[in-house]
């Protein structure tokens, strides 16, 4: 028996790629879609891409009358405006996949010094954070995810293995990210247009200024069994998909090359959706775009006692739908790659 699906702001960036992707998921069936801008429009006149894929208008979001047709939610709403209408399905027993960070963070202080006061704090109890490969048990018939976001599964994934193994030191971490442009979302902001960025990148909220370096610190913490602090600076590239990051780290002891890719090959042997590339190879973005796929590397620098850590995945993918989409197989009991192997596009 087939699950029936709703996409909560269905017509962002996020919430398009998870109609491309549940289209393709054997298990799920897209029974009602939102979008308060283009409310009574067919998907497929809104979106040529998805005409002839799926025979739906968009409706205004009304969750009391959405909740009795749908088994699950996503909800890829806006921060803030999400926790409302999550509680609103939770209270009718429809398990929610939340793409926004209103679920992600353990402590209502730490969400209200960031996105301001929850709109439903007791949920956040009920909350499992959704990155399958650090909490996959967790999320094994839960009823509440809120999934992690692009930039720290990004970090986390090539990070986390070092510090459980208690390699690294908790504090001196150094992020430098790279995103494309859909990372910002669909709006219309003077910085974001083409041609401001083309042939530009810049960075931006650097330090303490980003939103999603407390996330990282949380779930980077309770990797490590004790308090991690890092500094994170992004930048936005030209490119429409996909992020790059680099973790600088110091090792607490002597660390090779090699130990540093068995720390990696060990964490990751039986994992679907993270590569750990061979010695040499870095990360591109071109091989995991329009994937559920992060690849990552290692690499010491031993002169200077650096750990490098690498890792490239799709914002859209890995960093938001495809995420949602495994952590929800997961919630269901589906196997967890059910409707995510499809391979990049190449060229």
């Amino acid at each position: 028996m087939t699950t029936r699906v709703a996409v909560f702001g269905a017509s962002g960036y996020a919430g398009l790629e998870l109609l491309r992707l549940l289209l393709q998921h054997p298990e799920f069936e897209i029974v009602a879609i939102t979008s308060e801008q283009r409310a009574g429009q067919p998907v497929g006149d809104a979106f040529p891409a998805l005409r002839g894929q799926l025979e739906l208008c968009f409706q205004a979001s009304d969750p009391d009358a959405i909740a009795p047709k749908v088994d699950l939610a996503f909800t890829a709403l806006p921060h803030s405006a999400s926790a409302r209408t999550v509680a609103v399905l939770r209270r009718a027993g429809v398990k929610v996949a939340d793409l926004s960070a209103d679920f992600r963070f353990s402590e209502p202080a730490v969400y209200a010094s960031w996105y301001g006061e929850h709109a439903a704090p007791e949920l956040l109890g009920q909350a499992v954070y959704g990155l399958p490969e650090l909490h996959r048990e967790a999320l094994k018939g839960a009823e509440l995810v809120g999934c992690a976001g692009c930039y720290p599964t990004s970090v986390l994934l090539p990070l986390v293995p070092f510090l459980r193994a208690g390699r690294v030191g908790n504090r001196g971490i150094i992020v430098d990210s790279k995103s494309g442009i859909s990372g910002a979302g669909r709006k219309v902001d003077g910085a974001y247009l083409f041609t401001e960025l083309d042939g530009n990148g810049r960075a931006y909220k650097p330090g303490r200024e980003h939103r999603h370096g407390p996330e990282m610190e949380q779930e980077a913490t309770r990797a490590a069994g004790e308090d991690v602090m890092l500094s994170f600076v992004p930048h936005l590239i030209p490119v429409t998909r996909g992020i790059l990051t680099s973790v600088y780290c110091r090792p607490k002891s002597g660390l090779s090359a090699a130990e540093a890719n068995s720390v990696l090959d060990r964490a990751y042997a039986n994992e679907t959706f993270v590569r750990v590339l061979p010695v040499g190879e870095t990360p591109n973005l071109a091989a995991v775009r329009g994937t559920n796929f992060c690849d990552v590397a290692a690499f010491v620098d031993e002169p200077n006692g650096t750990l490098i850590l690498l890792s490239a995945l799709d914002n859209l993918v890995k960093g938001a739908s495809g995420q949602a989409i495994q952590c929800a197989n997961l919630m269901q009991g589906y196997s967890e790659s059910q409707g995510l192997l499809g391979t990049a596009l190449l060229p």
